[in-house]
């Protein structure tokens, strides 16, 4: 995981304050890891590259899909959209600022 969050961060020095939002999108075969289990380690990973500490990390949003389904890629980030191309099973993490908490509910 964290070799493949390398090869597309560019930032040099990790996010060392305020609170971040995961969005994770699990793109799988036919016998998916649980959702749940995927979200720490991937969190974990990206400690030191990303941000210093993963307690930064405020939400997650995680969104498990299969690849036999069919997905419609032409609103969805370029790295997303190839993934779906290409059908092999992977995880899409976006890190961004996280959503006022009345956006939720």
């Amino acid at each position: 995981m964290r070799l493949e969050a390398q090869k597309v961060w560019k930032d040099n020095s990790p996010i060392n304050k305020g609170e971040l939002q995961l969005t994770l999108v699990y793109l799988c075969d036919e016998f998916p890891a649980d959702i749940d289990n995927i979200i720490k380690p991937i969190q974990d990973a990206l400690v030191d590259l990303v941000f210093e500490d993963d307690s930064l990390v405020s939400d997650v949003d995680s969104h498990r899909r299969f690849l036999s389904d069919p997905i419609e890629i032409k609103s969805l980030p370029s790295l997303l959209q190839r993934a779906v191309l290409i059908g092999k099973e992977c995880v899409y993490v976006k890190v961004s600022e996280p959503q006022p908490l009345e956006k939720y509910l």
